[in-house]
C-alpha cells in the first residue's frame, strides 16, 4: 500500500528523550517499510525514518518556540498530507491532542485515519460525531469504549521495539517510576509504596512545576532518587535494573506504553486496576493488579517473586512490533475497501447534507 503516516511535530520522531506518540509513530512506521509498504513520513525535519521524510518544519516547536501556535503547525503538517491525497491510499494521522484530521474527512480523496492517544470527555466525543464516519484506530478496548457513536475500524494495542528493551537476568535492588509528574500519574503513591515496603524508589521524568512543588521535597537521593528525563539507553537501563515497575495510575489511562516496555526488559509490573493496565498486565505472568494501594503494597511481594523470563516472553509475543503493523495493515485495508464501496459513498453525501 501507499501511506501517509502523520505524525506530531512538536519533536524530532522518534524523539531524543520521552514522546510516547512520537515512540510509537516511529515503530509502526519503520515496520511498515519493513513489510514492503510505501510509506512516506510527514514529520520534523530532525527525524530518522527508513520511509520517505516529507518535512514542513526543520524542528519541532517544542525546540523552536518561534513555531507558534502549536495547532497550526500540526494542521500544516497534516495539511501536507492531504495535498498530496492522490499520492496515496491511506493517510494515518497520529493526532498529538485532538483529530484536527476530521476536518478532512469529506475533501480528501484519500481516506483519513485517525489515532487518539489521549482519553477523550463526552464532549469531544460529541463534537466528533459531526464526522461519525471518521475512521478511528483506538489504542485498546478502554479508549474504545469512550468512542460510542464513532466510526472505530480497529482497536490496536502499542508494540514495542522488542530488540531495544532487553532483559537483564539480575535486577538491581530498586523500584521505579517512569512517567509524567502529574497527579493522575500516581507518585506520591509510588513513594508511599517504596516507603511502607522499605523499598528504593527510583523517579524518571522531565521536571515540570508539579515535581519541584510537590515530588522534589519528598526526593532524599538516598531511598528516593531522582535520575531525571532518560532518553532510550538510559531507560532500558533503568527499567531493566528495577525489580519492578510501579504503576499507581489515579486516573483512567487509555493505554500507558511503559508497562510493555518494563516488560519486555524481563520487569515485572505493580498497577493499580484503573483504565487500560487490565489489559496490558497478565496478573500473575507480567505483573499484579490490585483494587487499592493497601492491596499493592500486601502484594508486591508476589509481584517481585515472578519469573523474569516468563515476563519477558510475554511480551515479547502480545507486545511485539509485527503484530502492531500486521493490525494496523488490515484497518487499512478495511477502510479503503470501504472507501470503495458505493454504499459508504452515499452514506457520506447524505452525511453531508444532514450535518450540522
Amino acid at each position: 500500500m501507499r501511506i501517509a503516516v502523520v505524525g506530531p511535530v512538536a519533536q524530532s520522531i522518534p524523539p531524543a528523550r520521552s514522546g510516547s506518540v512520537e515512540t510509537v509513530t516511529a515503530l509502526l512506521t519503520d515496520g511498515l517499510v519493513a513489510g514492503g509498504h510505501d510509506v512516506t513520513l510527514f514529520a520534523t525535519g530532525s527525524s530518522t525514518t527508513s520511509a520517505k521524510l516529507h518535512t514542513t518544519f526543520a524542528s519541532g516547536y517544542h525546540e523552536d518556540t518561534s513555531l507558534w501556535p502549536w495547532e497550526l503547525c500540526e494542521l500544516l503538517n497534516l495539511t501536507a498530507a492531504v495535498e498530496r491525497a492522490d499520492d496515496f491510499d491511506i493517510i494515518h494521522y497520529q493526532a498529538e491532542y485532538a483529530p484536527i484530521s476530521l476536518a478532512f474527512t469529506r475533501l480528501s480523496p484519500t481516506p483519513v485515519v485517525v489515532t487518539l492517544h489521549h482519553a477523550p470527555t463526552p464532549p469531544e466525543v460529541a463534537l466528533w460525531s459531526r464526522y461519525s464516519e471518521a475512521p478511528f484506530v483506538a489504542i485498546s478496548e478502554t479508549q474504545e469504549k469512550l468512542l460510542t457513536g464513532l466510526n472505530v475500524v480497529g482497536t490496536i494495542h502499542h508494540a514495542v521495539d522488542t530488540a531495544t528493551f532487553v532483559p537483564r537476568p539480575q535486577p538491581d535492588d530498586y523500584l521505579v517510576f517512569l512517567g509524567r509528574f502529574t497527579e493522575g500519574k500516581g507518585v506520591l503513591q509510588a513513594v508511599e509504596v517504596a516507603r511502607r515496603t522499605g523499598l528504593r524508589l527510583v523517579l524518571a521524568a522531565a521536571t515540570n512545576e508539579y515535581y519541584r512543588d510537590v515530588v522534589e521535597p519528598m526526593v532524599d537521593g538516598t531511598d528516593v532518587v531522582y535520575a531525571g528525563e532518560v532518553d532510550v539507553a538510559e531507560k532500558v537501563t533503568l527499567l531493566g535494573g528495577a525489580r519492578a515497575l510501579l504503576y499507581p495510575v489515579q486516573s483512567s489511562e487509555p493505554f500507558g506504553l511503559v508497562l510493555p516496555e518494563a516488560m519486555a526488559c524481563g520487569t515485572p509490573v505493580a498497577a493499580l486496576r484503573r483504565g487500560a493496565a487490565a489489559e496490558i498486565v497478565d496478573e500473575g505472568v507480567t505483573g499484579g493488579l490490585f483494587d487499592s494501594l493497601d492491596a499493592l503494597v500486601d502484594g508486591l511481594r508476589q509481584v517481585l517473586a515472578l519469573d523474569r523470563g516468563t515476563v519477558r516472553s510475554r511480551a515479547v509475543e502480545r507486545f511485539g512490533p509485527d503484530r502492531m503493523v500486521d493490525s494496523h495493515v488490515q484497518a487499512y485495508m478495511r477502510v479503503t475497501a470501504e472507501r470503495r464501496d458505493p454504499e459508504h459513498l452515499s452514506t457520506v453525501q447524505a452525511g453531508l447534507g444532514s450535518k450540522p
